[in-house]
């Protein structure tokens, strides 16, 4: 028998006090192939990861932990996530 699992979609950003030269370089790109009603980019990470539990409450400690300890930058990112129980 298969046992559920926890799967965590992460979002890392950089908070919107940092500067991000590459969200600028992106945006100016977009600008030279045409898109002139871009204002701004902000570019981040997107991670997933998947735990051997359905518990939620600890999978979204497990998760908080992750993003504090290794995964977000707390000086200059912010993070959020999403869990879903997947059978």
């Amino acid at each position: 028998m298969l046992r559920a699992m926890t799967k965590a979609r992460i979002y890392v950003t950089y908070k919107p006090t940092v500067l991000d030269p590459q969200g600028n370089t992106i945006r100016d790109a977009l600008h030279s192939l045409g898109f002139a009603d871009v204002d701004a980019v902000r570019m981040g990470k997107y991670l997933e990861v998947e735990l051997g539990t359905d518990d939620a409450a600890h999978a979204n400690a497990e998760v908080e932990a992750m993003c504090r300890q290794l995964l977000a930058n707390p000086v200059i990112e912010s993070y959020r996530f999403d869990l879903e129980t997947v059978p």
